[in-house]
């Protein structure tokens, strides 16, 4: 009898305990209820009903960094540096795991749509990139905040 009261009592505490969310500071995580998005948790500690809330996003709104190096069709090896944030998580948390395919599809296409790209000053292009990029990444929550390139 004994023995059955204290699994009992370790069975709630840990029930207890996955129900306790810390956030740190410059986080936001996405509580999801029954697989669908239900609030967004700020820094802090949250409770959660434990086996119906999970966290599914946990979303850095510092300043993040994406590295790309890819080809372009006229043969030239562009590497490059986006330096990017989440502004909104409200409209990130959707797009978030897809934040890095966006960022460089945009850089790439950008940098397509440039006519001289690879004679122009790199910091001008960079600046023009980031107008660019900034204007699809907006609706989104997120900002490229600065674009760093290397012809090769």
């Amino acid at each position: 009898m004994n023995a059955l009261i204290t699994l009992v009592v370790l069975a709630l505490i840990a029930t207890f305990a996955t129900a306790i969310k810390r956030v740190p500071a410059d986080q936001v995580h996405s509580l999801y209820r029954r697989g669908k998005p239900y609030r967004l948790l700020q820094p802090g500690t949250h409770m959660a009903l434990p086996l119906i809330d999970r966290v599914e996003h946990r979303i850095n709104l510092g300043g993040q960094v994406l590295r790309f190096e890819e080809p372009l069709a006229n043969a030239h090896d562009v590497r490059g540096t986006v330096y990017w944030q989440v502004l909104e998580p409200e409209r990130a948390d959707s797009v978030i795991d897809q934040a890095d395919q966006l960022i460089r599809g945009g850089a790439l296409a950008a940098l397509r749509q440039e006519p001289e790209a690879f004679s122009a000053d790199r910091r001008d292009l960079g600046s023009r990139l980031k107008q660019s990029m900034n204007g699809a990444l907006r609706e989104r929550g997120m900002m490229v905040t600065r674009v760093e390139l290397e012809f090769a």
